[in-house]
This record gives C-alpha cells, sequence and structure tokens, in this order.
C-alpha cells in the first residue's frame, strides 16, 4: 500500500507542476500566435487543474495525507519547472509536452499498482486521467510538427 500511495503523490505533484505550467504560460505566451496559444494554454490549465483535487482526495482515501506544502510537492515531482524568463511559444509547447509525458508515465505506474492491489475506484481514475492526458499529448504533438 506505501508504493500505491508514493505513486498517487508523484501523480498529484506532476499534475500541479503541469497544471501551474500550463498557467504560467497561459499568462505569459506573446507573439503572432498569442491569442490561439492564450486559449489553448488555458484549456489544459483548466482541464489538469480540475482532477488535482480528485488526486488528492484519493489519497485521503488510502488513509494518506496530500502534500501540506509546495516543496513536498517537488520532492515527490518528475515534472520540471521553468526556472529563467518566459520560454518562446515553441518552446513552451515543447516543454507541456515532456511535462505531460511525465504525468502519463506516473499515471501509468499508478494505474498497474492500483489494478495488481485491486483498488478499482482508482485505477479508474488513473485510466480516466490518461486518456484525458493522452489527449493532451495528441494535440501538443500535432502543434510540434512542421509541415
Amino acid at each position: 500500500m506505501d508504493e500505491l500511495k508514493a505513486a498517487l503523490r508523484i501523480v498529484l505533484a506532476n499534475k500541479f507542476l503541469m497544471y501551474f505550467k500550463a498557467q504560467s504560460y497561459h499568462w505569459n505566451v506573446e507573439g503572432m500566435f498569442f491569442p490561439q496559444l492564450h486559449d489553448f494554454f488555458g484549456k489544459i490549465y483548466e482541464e489538469v487543474y480540475g482532477s488535482i483535487d480528485t488526486a488528492a482526495e484519493e489519497l485521503r482515501a488510502l488513509d494518506a495525507y496530500a502534500p501540506v506544502s509546495i516543496n513536498e510537492l517537488y520532492n515527490y515531482a518528475t515534472v520540471e519547472e521553468d526556472l529563467a524568463e518566459p520560454p518562446a511559444p515553441s518552446d513552451m509547447i515543447q516543454n507541456l509536452f515532456i511535462a505531460n509525458a511525465k504525468v502519463i508515465e506516473s499515471l501509468n505506474s499508478l494505474f498497474e499498482l492500483a489494478d495488481k492491489q485491486n483498488e478499482q475506484g482508482l485505477a479508474d481514475f488513473a485510466a480516466a486521467r490518461l486518456d484525458a492526458h493522452k489527449k493532451h499529448a495528441w494535440m501538443l504533438s500535432s502543434m510540434l510538427k512542421e509541415k
């Protein structure tokens, strides 16, 4: 059960950092495609944010505490922060694609553990989130293609 709780903490931290990254890009994007990217990043951060509370509640349902500080979230996260000026729009898309891939990776691990431990509700949560993040991956990867 401890391994399952740890996997869920990683998912929660990764989702939170991806949410913040998309929110930051929404605030800071500039350039010729500002309106489209501003809206796109807004949709991503809203969708991801909408699932963060459920992830924390799933952790509480396992009789574990959700992180109580940003530092604690960082300790679990595999998604990296942007540490400098806002990146160029194309780098924002690439960075979100990478962050989303890390979320997918952590959700796959969570799903496998939940399924193995007969935590069907948690497995269902992970499966639904995988579907949502696969859609993000498709959209982000489509934007990265140059034709």
